[in-house]
C-alpha cells in the first residue's frame, strides 16, 4: 500500500531502505519456498538474527568499557525485556537505527571511531536522520577530547560517498525526480506549520510509562544512574574510571540527550525509543552495579571484593526484571496475537477452502485497518486490501499504480495534512471477506457486522484483549489464572460474505 511519504510530490520514505531488505526475501522465494507468508516469518527471523549478531557484539564492548559485572547484567536485561522482543524483529527504519546503535557504540568504546561514525551515518542516512543524535557524544569525544577532525571529516565523507549517494541516486530513479529522502524528513517534521502533532500528541510522561511496562525496574534504574554514579563518587573512596576509559557523563550521554529531546515533542510514539533501547539497560546496569558498590561501602564496610558481599542484591534484581520482561511479553502475545493468526487462516483459505489465488477477492477492513499486518498474508496479487468506513477520520493508504513507472506517478487524492479522503472506501457489498473486532457495539459508520448473521459467517474467531475494559495492571503482565480472572475479550473475526455468486468472484477489480 502506498501512504502519503511515498507519493512523489512529498517523497519521505527511501526505496532503498525496502531494497535491503528485498535481497534475501527475493533469494528465499528462488531457492526454497515460494510461500508468501513463509517469506514474511523468514524476514522476520532474519532481522533477530541481525540484532542478536550486533547485541554480541555490543555485549563484548560492554565488557572493556564497563566490566565484566557490568555486562552480564546488561546481557540479561538484553535477552528477558519485552522492549528487544517487540523492537528485534520490527521492520521499522527505528528497529535498524536500533541494530545501529549496538554497532555504533559498541564500536565506539572499542576506540574503533571509524565503524563509529559510519554506523551512526549509515543509521541517520538509510533508516532515522534522527538517530544522529545516538552520534553527537561521539563526534564530541573526537573532536574535542582526541582533537582528531581528520578522521571525523574523511569517515563522514566516506559515509556520504558510501551511503548518500547511492541513495540518491536509487530513490531518484524510483521517484522519478531528484530526492534525498533523509533531508525531506527533516524538512517535513521540522520546518511545517503540520508536522508531526497531526498524527495526535502524548503527555510528557508517555515514555516514562511505556519505558516501564517495556523494562520495568531496570528502566526505573536507568532514570537514576547519573545519580547513582554521583554517589558513588563521593561515598565509596575507588576510582571509578581510569583515563583509558570514556567519562561516564559522555560514554552514557546518548540515553539522556535522547529523552530530553523525544519527551518534548508532543507526539509520542513507542517506536520513538528503540534505537536507545540498548541504552536502556546498559545504564540500568550500571546503576544496579553503583548500588552494590554504595552497600558494601556503607554497611558492610569490610571485605574483599564488593561483589562476595552484594550478589543477594544482584540475583532478586536480575530475577524481578527477568520475570516481568516474560510475563509482558507472554501479555503482549496472548492478548494482541489475534489479527495474525485470523489473517494465518485467511491465507489457507486457498489451501483449504476451495478458493483460488487466481480469484479476484476484496479483504475489507473498517476500524481494525491499522492493525493489517502485511500483504504477505494475502494468498497473490488478486486478493486485495480494501478499506471501509469507520470512526478513523484521518487519511488511510492506497494501492501503488500498476504502472510499470507507477512509483513516479503522483497519485490522486494525497495530502499531507492527514485529512480524510473518501476515495479510499468501497461499499461493503464488494467485500468478500470482512475483518473485524466485535467489541459489542456499533455506531453508523462502524456497523458490527458479527452481528449480520443474514449476510456474514465466521470463519475463524480469536480472543482479542480489550483494554478499556481490562485491569490495568493485569492487561499489562500476564500472571497465570489472575490475567484470566481481570482481563475482559472481544472476539476477532473472519468474516465471509454469504451472498457473493460466483460471477461476483470473478469479476475484475
Amino acid at each position: 500500500m502506498q501512504t502519503w511519504e511515498y507519493s512523489p510530490e512529498f517523497a519521505l520514505r527511501s526505496y532503498t531502505y525496502l531494497m535491503i531488505h528485498v535481497v534475501p526475501a527475493w533469494l528465499y522465494h528462488v531457492l526454497l519456498q515460494p510461500n508468501k507468508m513463509l517469506m514474511f516469518y523468514f524476514s522476520r527471523c532474519l532481522l533477530g538474527l541481525c540484532c542478536a549478531l550486533c547485541e554480541v557484539y555490543f555485549y563484548k564492548s560492554v565488557c572493556r568499557e564497563f566490566g565484566i559485572h557490568v555486562a552480564r547484567v546488561v546481557l540479561v536485561a538484553l535477552l528477558f525485556n519485552a522492549g528487544m522482543f517487540i523492537s528485534s524483529t520490527a521492520f521499522l527504519p527505528s528497529s535498524f537505527s536500533m541494530y545501529m546503535t549496538l554497532l555504533s557504540l559498541g564500536a565506539w568504546y572499542q576506540r574503533k571511531y571509524e565503524l563509529a561514525v559510519f554506523a551512526t551515518a549509515l543509521s541517520a542516512f538509510l533508516s532515522w536522520p534522527f538517530a544522529v543524535l545516538i552520534g553527537v557524544p561521539i563526534a564530541v569525544d573526537l573532536l574535542f577530547r582526541r582533537k582528531d577532525w581528520w578522521l571525523f571529516i574523511q569517515w563522514s565523507l566516506i559515509a556520504c560517498v558510501a551511503i548518500l549517494l547511492p541513495m540518491a541516486r536509487i530513490d531518484s530513479l524510483y521517484y522519478g525526480r531528484l530526492v534525498v529522502a533523509p533531508l525531506n524528513i527533516v524538512m517535513y517534521n521540522v520546518f511545517t506549520s503540520h508536522g508531526p502533532d497531526l498524527y495526535g500528541t502524548e503527555p510528557w510522561y508517555f515514555y516514562f510509562i511505556n519505558g516501564f511496562l517495556n523494562f520495568n525496574i531496570i528502566f526505573i534504574a536507568a532514570l537514576f544512574t547519573p545519580l547513582a554514579l554521583v554517589a558513588v563518587k563521593l561515598l565509596v573512596p575507588v576510582k571509578l574510571h581510569t583515563a583509558q576509559f570514556l567519562p561516564y557523563w559522555l560514554s552514557l550521554a546518548p540515553l539522556y540527550l535522547w529523552l530530553l529531546v523525544f519527551c518534548l515533542q508532543p507526539h509520542k510514539e513507542e517506536r520513538f525509543l528503540f534505537p536507545v533501547y540498548p541504552l536502556i539497560c546498559l545504564c540500568g546496569g550500571v546503576t544496579i552495579d553503583c548500588v552494590q558498590k554504595l552497600w558494601f561501602r556503607l554497611v558492610v564496610k569490610s571485605g574483599i571484593h564488593y561483589l562476595n558481599h552484594t550478589m543477594f542484591l544482584l540475583l532478586p534484581a536480575l530475577a524481578i526484571t527477568s520475570l516481568l520482561g516474560l510475563s509482558r511479553t507472554l501479555a503482549l502475545y496472548k492478548g494482541y496475537s489475534a489479527p495474525m493468526d485470523v489473517f494465518i487462516e485467511l491465507n489457507k483459505l486457498t489451501a483449504e477452502g476451495g478458493l483460488s489465488p487466481e480469484q479476484n477477492i476484496n479483504i475489507c477492513m473498517g476500524k481494525e485497518w491499522y492493525r493489517y499486518p502485511s500483504s504477505f498474508f494475502l494468498p497473490s496479487d488478486n486478493w486485495q486490501l480494501r478499506f471501509l468506513q469507520s470512526e478513523f477520520r484521518g487519511q488511510l493508504p492506497q494501492s501503488f499504480s500498476q504502472e510499470e513507472n507507477g512509483t513516479m506517478l503522483v497519485p490522486e487524492n494525497m495530502n499531507d495534512a492527514n485529512k480524510e479522503e473518501p476515495s479510499r472506501y468501497v461499499d461493503v457489498s464488494s467485500c468478500h471477506f470482512i475483518v473485524d473486532l466485535d467489541t459489542g457495539t456499533e455506531t453508523e459508520r462502524e456497523p458490527n457486522y458479527s452481528q449480520q448473521t443474514e449476510k456474514w459467517a465466521i470463519v475463524k474467531s480469536v480472543p482479542f484483549l480489550d483494554a478499556a475494559r481490562s485491569h490495568k495492571f493485569f492487561r499489562a503482565f500476564y500472571i497465570p489464572v489472575l490475567w484470566e480472572r481481570h482481563c475482559q475479550f472481544s472476539n476477532y473475526n473472519l468474516l465471509k460474505a454469504k451472498k457473493h455468486t460466483r460471477h461476483n468472484h470473478n469479476k475484475p477489480l
